[in-house]
């Protein structure tokens, strides 16, 4: 088990440049302290300089990171690309042992939109490094975790309105913040 019936967990995913990064970061932003942020991207790349496979280090650490979050009291936060193939077997049961509210979100952002918001990232190096090419070959149309349990979130969605639902479905509109 993970958590406790007061804890909530957010999954949020999509492709690469659909978003999901801001809307962790506005989440914390707008909800303050004791929200943990679970990024991919950070525990992939960064921390075990990893790269995206199946059977990979990282999706373990993904799941222990985020049932130790919860565990602690912790709102969390599980962001990133999170290749339903890859991780879904992982985040399937991370949902089915969490105790608490639970509600994962797909951002389903087309693939010429995703070329644009990738040209927004304020990162050069990471703009450098990262081709349309890339952006292609790794683009995945709707894929979603099986079970139905992702609610999908349109393009048309802007960042404030996709943080605003999130904020009132998982009930982090009604919870204060505690001051760790």
């Amino acid at each position: 088990m993970a958590g406790s019936p007061e804890t909530r967990l957010v999954v949020l995913r999509g492709n690469s440049a659909s978003g999901k990064s801001s809307i962790a970061r506005v989440l914390r932003e707008r909800f303050g302290r004791n929200l943990a942020l679970v990024g991919q991207d950070n525990l992939r790349r960064v921390v075990l300089r990893e790269r995206d496979r199946p059977g990979a280090a990282n999706i373990g650490l993904i799941d222990m990171t985020a049932r130790y979050a919860l565990s602690a009291g912790f709102h969390t936060v599980v962001e990133g690309i999170l290749y339903a193939d890859r991780y879904g077997p992982m985040l399937e049961d991370l949902v089915r042992d969490h105790q608490g509210t639970t509600r994962c979100y797909y951002l389903d952002i087309p693939l010429q939109e995703t070329l644009e918001r990738h040209l927004t990232k304020p990162d050069p190096e990471l703009l450098a490094q990262v081709t349309d090419q890339h952006l292609r070959d790794w683009y995945r149309e709707r894929d979603l975790l099986p079970g139905e349990i992702e609610t999908v979130i349109e393009a048309t969605s802007t960042l404030r309105e996709t943080v605003d639902r999130i904020m009132r479905e998982t009930g982090l509109d009604g919870v204060p913040s505690i001051d760790r």
